[in-house]
């Protein structure tokens, strides 16, 4: 071998010894930047939810020692727990009306404000602006509103002539009363469908002219197709809140009247922070969690069937 092909080797092994220490130096400066989200994660995600995971096979009433009980917190939950299949009902029942409602009457606004007339900003942002007011603030509010004796509500149906129903205080009317109650905050669901709305590009509706079709034929065969991948983001983020839901029902109604508002979070709360039985509250936790899971797993099989993006459009 050469002296130049030697000098070039050696040229070509220094240049890759600092590339690798680059690399390395760069990797470490990467984990370094990240420790702090990495070392939050594992403290305050990570390791309770593995910790809950643990704690749903014992039983531990917080001021003592845990006990290893295995499977039996599961055992009861299914078998002998008169709650348990209740408060599923009530979910499912909330979460059947509340989200496809949700979902219905969000694409409807977005649809109206979508027009291209003067002062529509701000109609847009009217009805964006209640779903800014949360929490507590929302349920008391409400409480108000639906309060039968000095109620708003109430008061204006009496105003017509007509004796306004119980609302919270009466069984048949509670539920129904929340669910409309979850409608005031469709406002952040309406500006991601008007987001979708203002993407879906102008050339597809101008072909859909050239090919006679009609303000109705546009809606349903270019607007909802294309807006189908927003529908199923807005369906699967709903789903999953509908069945988290807990500050409106503890709030307003604290799962009354005789349990007919009992959602799954909240006996889950009063397991955990109000009987002190935080073993059997994380084995509900984590079915929650499982049927959640599931519950997305079954939409994204099913997407393929509903869901339509632009080049699917020419296909359809």
């Amino acid at each position: 071998m050469s002296v130049s092909a030697i000098r070039e080797a050696w040229q070509e092994s220094t240049k890759r010894q600092r590339r690798g220490k680059l690399a390395l130096r760069e990797e470490l400066q990467f984990y370094l930047f990240i420790s702090p989200w990495l070392v939050g994660f594992i403290l305050f995600t990570a390791g309770p939810i593995l910790a809950s995971l643990v704690l749903s096979m014992t039983d531990w009433s917080v001021l003592k020692k845990p006990d290893f009980v295995g499977l039996a917190n599961y055992v009861t939950m299914f078998t002998s727990d008169p709650y348990f299949f209740k408060v599923l009902g009530n979910t499912i029942y909330y979460a059947g009306l509340s989200v496809p409602l949700g979902i219905v009457l969000a694409f409807m606004i977005s649809v109206l404000l979508n027009q291209k007339l003067v002062g529509i900003t701000l109609f847009r942002t009217f009805f964006y602006l209640p779903s800014l007011v949360t929490g507590v603030a929302v349920a008391v509010l409400w409480a108000w509103l639906l309060n039968p004796q000095f109620g708003l509500i109430n008061h204006g149906l009496r105003l017509l002539g007509i004796e306004g129903p119980e609302w919270l205080y009466n069984t048949k009317t509670a539920m129904p009363a929340m669910i409309v109650m979850s409608l005031w905050g469709i406002g952040g669901t309406m500006l991601t469908y008007l987001a979708g709305l203002q993407g879906i590009p102008e050339h597809l509706y101008e072909a859909a002219e050239i090919d006679g079709a009609g303000a109705v034929s546009k809606f349903f065969n270019v607007t909802i197709p294309l807006m189908t991948p927003v529908i199923f983001f807005n369906l699967i983020v709903a789903i999953i809140g509908s069945f988290q839901t807990f500050t409106q029902f503890y709030v307003m109604t604290n799962g009354g009247p005789a349990n007919a508002t009992l959602v799954y979070v909240l006996y889950l709360y009063r397991n955990a922070f109000e009987y002190f039985k935080m073993g059997y509250a994380s084995a509900l936790a984590w079915v929650l969690f499982f049927l959640i899971l599931a519950l997305t797993v079954v939409q994204f099989y099913l997407a393929p069937r509903w869901v339509y993006y632009e080049g699917d459009l020419a296909r359809r």
